[in-house]
């Protein structure tokens, strides 16, 4: 008696062979039966016509917070996603000392725009250590969680507030070194750093203090264990990136890791960027390191007002640092005709219509009618001003309160996104789930690989798309027993329509601590999705079913 069969799918096993028609058969949370079988089951899940896959890894998400107050991890779980990686960009809720707690929450709004009632009314805050952090995440699972450690946590917790003023002494270095052991000991499935990223006060974050010695004596440590290094590179400027590509590739090669850096965008605003960073990649490749990039799939849509602080300004220091301003501070240097000046001329000499222009005013919130749909350069032209004047000048007359969307960015040359993805050296990955929840939605990924990149414009076979998302993704992250459909794996299976899958709409809803809304969206042509042998998502519907686990890593070499 099996306690599931999954009957009469297409079975895409998630090694790249080509699909073959047949049943799964699952006992105590394993996959026991692959192929043509007799038996029965306590529960049958009807395939037919559908394609059953392994369940989809996602490598690069901010979940590290939602994960406490939502072990299902909404909506990931219904896009098919049955493992994720939280911990990434240098952050990670572990290991930290009571008394630096605000000083990293700080760090997590200002970076992955998360609201503080995630912080402060959703759960409470027992640990320090790694392992207290993984077990108080453990306790309602409904994924596998792979966590990462933050590099920028573990110098915190070594060198205090002298973690964001200098580098540090040999005695810290190696104090760094036992405390990323403990991590490992504990689970982390890797080390994330970053490069780029700032707090609150928009000084560096911890890990960007770190000097080149630093981050080395780190990866011996994540050699030791055959452990993961992840990494936030200088995306905005191509010779930078590939700076860090060639010193990716000297420590995977010294210390025997794999590296992954993320994001790698493909935008008009500089249109030699992949093509030169894929073939330093390659040549590393050759060379033997292991440096992944990751792609996203899908566009990024932000939405955004003068209300909060947004992302899409990250690339304008001023307008960056007004829109941090209390709110009649920002309202008075809106209307301060000198600032003003200043914000439109940042933009550069088109008064922003390469890169504002194309925002569309959304509906709702303060949004007028009149507007609604529209987009800057329109309203600027009738006006007779600039798309970033317009801008200011429409947010003021509505009291701030009018929201824009800024539509497919990283994307703009799209047809240059499929070709990309289906390079061998190219990891999917970078979908930030868990962050930036108020001002994009950061699910629909695997549906958009699916049924744009696979279904749409064949840049992919489904058993390749698969492949990438399943194996290759446990392959480099070295998770272990899972991404294929065989005999001994464990039973984690999505049952999908490959005819509708898609990315979903996106839709504002309002189940965060404190009543927060956020985005997500919808999953389309996800029939059922199954986690360690339990049904976790069928029809439409999440179950109670927790039966999510932290995942079982490589074994360290030492």
């Amino acid at each position: 008696m099996f306690d599931l069969i999954i009957r009469g799918g297409e079975i895409v096993d998630g090694t790249g062979k080509t699909r073959f028609k047949g049943d799964v058969g699952v006992r105590n949370g394993r996959i026991d039966a692959v192929g043509t079988f007799g038996g029965d089951a306590r529960r049958i899940v009807d395939a037919t016509g559908r394609v059953v896959a392994p369940g989809f890894i996602d490598p690069h998400t901010h979940f590290d917070v939602q994960l406490l107050w939502d072990g299902q991890a909404r909506p990931a779980l219904e896009h098919g996603i049955t493992t994720v990686v939280p911990g990434n960009c240098s952050l990670s809720l572990a290991p930290l000392k009571v008394d630096d707690r605000k000083r990293l929450v700080g760090m997590f709004q200002q970076i992955e725009e998360m609201p503080p009632a995630a912080f402060t009314e959703a759960f409470e805050w027992t640990w320090e250590s790694f392992g207290g952090y993984r077990d108080a995440i453990a306790k309602s699972l409904a994924v596998n969680v792979a966590p990462l450690v933050g590099h920028s946590v573990i110098r915190l917790w070594v060198m205090g507030a002298d973690s964001q003023k200098r580098a540090a002494r040999p005695d810290e270095i190696a104090a760094m070194q036992d405390l990323l052991r403990e991590c490992l000991e504990a689970g982390a499935v890797g080390l994330s750093t970053s490069f780029v990223d700032v707090d609150e006060d928009l000084r560096p974050v911890p890990s960007r203090w770190a000097h080149a010695g630093e981050l080395d004596a780190l990866a011996a440590v994540l050699g030791d264990y055959g452990r993961v290094l992840q990494v936030v590179p200088e995306f905005y400027n191509t010779d930078i990136t590939i700076a860090r590509v060639d010193q990716l590739a000297e420590l995977s090669l010294k210390h025997d890791i794999t590296t992954t850096f993320s994001p790698l965008f493909d935008s008009r605003l500089t249109p030699d960027n992949v093509p030169r960073v894929m073939a330093r990649v390659a040549e590393q490749f050759a060379r033997g390191a292991r440096v992944w990039p990751q792609v996203q799939t899908r566009p990024i849509d932000i939405s955004f007002s003068f209300e909060h602080p947004s992302l899409f300004f990250a690339r304008f220091p001023t307008w960056y640092r007004v829109m941090r301003l209390p709110r009649a501070k920002r309202i008075a240097a809106l209307r301060d005709s000198a600032t003003a000046e200043q914000l439109v001329a940042e933009t550069g000499a088109d008064g922003g219509r390469f890169v504002m222009g194309g925002l569309v005013v959304r509906g709702g919130e303060g949004a007028p009618k009149a507007l609604e749909g529209r987009t800057l350069g329109a309203i600027a032209d009738e006006r007779g001003t600039s798309p970033a004047r317009a801008l200011i000048d429409v947010s003021l007359e509505h009291d701030l309160n009018v929201p824009f969307l800024a539509a497919n960015l990283g994307h703009e040359a799209s047809d240059r996104i499929g070709p990309l993805l289906a390079d061998p050296h190219v990891h999917i990955g970078a979908s930030d789930g868990g962050a930036h929840i108020q001002s994009f939605s950061t699910y629909g990924d695997t549906g958009y690989l699916l049924g744009h990149f696979v279904r749409d414009t064949h840049h992919l076979t489904l058993e390749a798309a698969i492949k990438k998302i399943t194996a290759d993704t446990a392959e480099i992250w070295g998770i272990s027993k899972r991404g294929t459909i065989a005999a001994g794996m464990a039973a984690d299976l999505v049952v999908f329509d490959a005819d509708r899958i898609d990315r979903g709409n996106e839709r504002a809803v309002f189940d965060m601590p404190g009543h927060g809304m956020r985005y997500v969206r919808d999953a389309v042509g996800i029939d059922a999705v199954i986690v360690n042998g339990e049904v976790a998502y069928r029809n439409g519907q999440y179950t109670s079913a927790h039966a999510g686990r932290i995942c079982d890593l490589q074994g360290a070499r030492t």
